[in-house]
C-alpha cells in the first residue's frame, strides 16, 4: 500500500479538527516534524491538547501554534526556553500537564501496545500524585498513570518506504517512535523515501504498521535551540 501523500497539507486535510489530542514528536528542536506543525498551523483547528516532550521554542515547533493560540492544554515534561508558553500560562490561558520524561515516554509507549494503564515510582509523595490511584507492591507505594493514545500523531523519521516502515537517525529518533505507536492516526514526515523492499528489514526501526500516512520533506531546516561556539585559542 503506497502511503505517501503530495504535501503535509494534503496529508493533514481530512484528519485533524478542532478539539483533538495531538502526539509530536520530537526532543527541543530535534527530531521535530516541522512541515506537518505548519500544516496544522495552517489548517486552522483550534483548542488543541498536544502530548509533547516539551513546548518548542518562540518561532519554531510548537511555538507556532502557542503564537496562534491553537493550542488548549499541553502534555510535557519541560516547558522552558519558550516566553510566549510563559505568558499564556501565567495569565490562565493555557493548560499545563506536568508529566515526568520517563512516564510521559511509557504513558506513548503503552498506550500503542494497547495498555490502559501502568504502576510506577516515579512521582509518588508529589504533586505528579494528586488524584491519582496509588498501590503498594512488596511494600513500596506506586502510582497509577494513563496511557495516551492521541488522535492524530506528527512524527519524523529520517527514511520511509511507501508502506511507512521507518528508519531514525540518531538522536532525532527520541520521542517519535513511542508518538508514532500511540496515534490512532500517524502521520510521518521523511527525510528519504525509498520503494518497498528496499529496506534492510533488520534495519527497520518502527513497522508500517503503526504509520498511516507520509509525507517527503527532502530538505527540512533542522534548527539548532542553542548555539555555543568556543572562542579561538591564543587569538
Amino acid at each position: 500500500m503506497d502511503k505517501v501523500y503530495k504535501n503535509a497539507i494534503e496529508a493533514l486535510k481530512d484528519v485533524v479538527k478542532d478539539g483533538q489530542m495531538i502526539g509530536v514528536g520530537g526532543f527541543g528542536l530535534c527530531g521535530l516534524p516541522e512541515a506537518l506543525i505548519e500544516a496544522l498551523r495552517d489548517s486552522g483547528v483550534r483548542d488543541l491538547t498536544c502530548v509533547s516532550n516539551n513546548a518548542g521554542v518562540d518561532g519554531a515547533g510548537l511555538g507556532l501554534l502557542l503564537a496562534t493560540r491553537q493550542i488548549k492544554k499541553m502534555i510535557s515534561s519541560y516547558v522552558g526556553e519558550n516566553k510566549e508558553f510563559e505568558r499564556q500560562y501565567l495569565a490562565g490561558e493555557l493548560e499545563l500537564e506536568f508529566t515526568p520524561q520517563g512516564t510521559l515516554a511509557e504513558k506513548l509507549r503503552a498506550g500503542g501496545a494497547g495498555i490502559p494503564a501502568f504502576f510506577t515510582k516515579t512521582g509518588v509523595g508529589t504533586l505528579v500524585a494528586e488524584g491519582k490511584e496509588t498501590r503498594e507492591f512488596d511494600g513500596e507505594q506506586y502510582l497509577m498513570e494513563r496511557s495516551l493514545t492521541p488522535d492524530v500523531s506528527l512524527v519524523k523519521a529520517y527514511i520511509a518506504d511507501r508502506s511507512g516502515n521507518l528508519v531514525f537517525r540518531k538522536t532525532a529518533r527520541n520521542f517519535n517512535p513511542n508518538v508514532a505507536m500511540a496515534g490512532k492516526v500517524t502521520i510521518v514526515e521523511v527525510e528519504k523515501l525509498v520503494e518497498v523492499g528496499d529496506l534492510d528489514p533488520d534495519q527497520i526501526h518502527l513497522p508500517g504498521i503503526y504509520v498511516h500516512r507520509i509525507v517527503h520533506n527532502p530538505n527540512p531546516e533542522k534548527r539548532i535551540e542553542q548555539r555555543t561556539i568556543r572562542s579561538a585559542q591564543g587569538g
